[in-house]
């Protein structure tokens, strides 16, 4: 299984610069600290909720976790 960090890079093409997606997945790449081999939905999920890239990222994180364990 892929990570959810390479699951999301394929939103950083996306257009539209409003999208929430597209604004995690960007956040996410210059993130250094990001788990980004994790494919473990806990410690992603404690790490957004200290490193919070902006108001919904929580809610946007859960979206797109349940579109990557579907899409695995």
């Amino acid at each position: 299984m892929r990570s959810f960090y390479h699951y999301m890079m394929a939103y950083r093409g996306v257009q539209d610069v409003l999208d929430p997606k597209k604004q995690l997945a960007d956040w996410m790449f210059k993130d250094h600290d990001f788990p980004k081999h994790s494919t473990n939905y806990e410690e992603i999920s404690d790490y957004l909720e200290f490193h919070s890239p902006f108001n919904n990222a929580l809610s946007t994180f859960d979206e797109a976790w349940t579109e990557y364990i579907q899409n695995s």
